[in-house]
């Protein structure tokens, strides 16, 4: 019954965005507005797990949107290679979350049900909702289906003593966020189930959405899951790398102690 550590790893940051771009309804609109690209990794003695693989040099340059690092070398400071990750949660199949699948080939990955559904069904012939997906990472998760290398969950589930993974939906059908025992208390990965503290904190929804009301209802969920809101860690927030305590490196931070100074609500 012991605790996890966990890890946030920066890999990649994008300061050409706007409120707009992270709100449905916000007055101020065009107010600059960041976004920071995580992976998270959860260690307990030996045992390793890492929920979601950023994206590699390859889509960067396809999608315009650099990287600062590349995943696998973000990763060494922790003292890991991508070879040696034997499980990997993918919290959806957007490309700044699947899109280095490949770069972990030995691992099983943890997915909802849902989410391959939707990935690989007829929502895909709308290309506004095909955007965020890359179809060579789905052919990569569809490709470790078939070696025997995919768990699958229906909703709520258990990836390891003190690790969980939870459906929310809403950003994308099967998304999923992860909770994790520390000795903080419960910290939630809430992923893209909520970019920032203030889609979460005032309930405002995130432009890419598939099911606005499972998106507000996650919002709720989440601080359902946490032992205390401020334990509940956004997808992209830069505030994550400002309150909490730095990790190994300048691009990693702890979560797991519970953030330096609170964060406000």
């Amino acid at each position: 019954m012991s605790n996890w550590e966990v890890h946030a790893v920066k890999y990649a940051d994008r300061t050409a965005r706007t409120r707009a771009d992270s709100f449905i309804f916000d007055d101020n609109h065009d107010a600059p507005h960041a976004m920071d690209y995580f992976m998270w990794v959860l260690r307990r003695g030996d045992e390793v797990i890492l929920v979601d693989t950023g994206y590699d040099t390859a889509e960067a340059q396809a999608r315009g949107r650099p990287i600062r690092i590349h995943p696998a070398e973000a990763l060494a400071p922790l003292g890991l290679t991508p070879e040696a990750i034997d499980h990997v949660i993918v919290t959806h199949l957007h490309y700044d979350h699947a899109g280095g699948l490949h770069l972990f080939p030995n691992a099983q990955l943890h997915l909802q049900s849902a989410e391959m559904a939707f990935a690989t069904g007829p929502c895909m012939c709308h290309p506004t909702l095909r955007m965020p997906y890359t179809a060579g990472h789905i052919c990569t998760a569809i490709e470790r289906l078939y070696r025997g290398k995919m768990q699958f969950f229906d909703g709520d589930g258990e990836i390891a003593e003190g690790v969980s993974v939870h459906c929310i939906g809403g950003h994308s059908r099967g998304l999923q966020a992860v909770r994790v025992r520390t000795q903080a208390g419960w910290l939630v990965l809430a992923s893209d189930a909520a970019h920032f503290y203030e889609n979460l904190f005032e309930h405002k929804p995130f432009p890419i959405v598939v099911d606005l009301q499972n998106m507000l209802d996650g919002f709720l969920r989440l601080e359902q899951l946490a032992s205390d809101p401020q334990l509940i860690i956004p997808g992209h927030d830069p505030l994550v790398g400002r309150h909490f305590p730095s990790g190994c490196a300048d691009h990693i931070w702890r979560l797991d102690q519970g953030p330096e100074r609170p964060i406000p609500r």
